[in-house]
C-alpha cells in the first residue's frame, strides 16, 4: 500500500491505473478494506494500491497503479479487490480502466 507519489500515479508515462470511487463508504470501512489489502498478495509489488480515503463532500477511492507489463496482474488485483469490496457490502459506483 503506498500514498500516492510523482513517481508512480497513474498520469506519468508508462504507467497505468485502475480506479474505484466508493461513494458511501465511511472511515470504519475503509479503514477494513486497507487492512485487508495490505495482507492480500494479489495487491502486492509491482502493483501499488492508491488510497484516498473519505471526506465531507468527496468519495473514497481506490486506484490500483501498474506498469503495462504487469497488466494480467492488475487485472487479477482488480478481481480480487471487487471481492474484498462485497465482503463489506461495497457499492463500486466507478471503475476507469485505462484502454477499455
Amino acid at each position: 500500500m503506498t500514498p500516492p507519489d510523482s513517481s508512480s500515479s497513474p498520469g506519468d508515462p508508462g504507467v497505468q491505473g485502475i480506479a474505484f470511487t466508493l461513494e458511501g463508504v465511511d472511515d470504519a470501512t475503509f479503514t477494513q478494506i486497507l487492512r485487508d489489502l495490505r495482507t492480500d498478495p494479489a495487491f502486492a509489488r509491482p502493483l501499488q494500491v492508491q488510497a484516498q480515503p473519505p471526506q465531507p463532500g468527496r468519495s473514497a477511492r481506490l486506484t490500483l497503479v501498474f506498469h503495462p507489463a504487469d497488466r494480467e496482474l492488475a487485472v487479477g488485483a482488480m478481481q480480487r479487490l471487487k471481492t474484498v469490496l462485497l465482503r463489506y457490502g461495497v457499492q463500486v459506483d466507478t471503475v476507469h480502466v485505462p484502454g477499455v
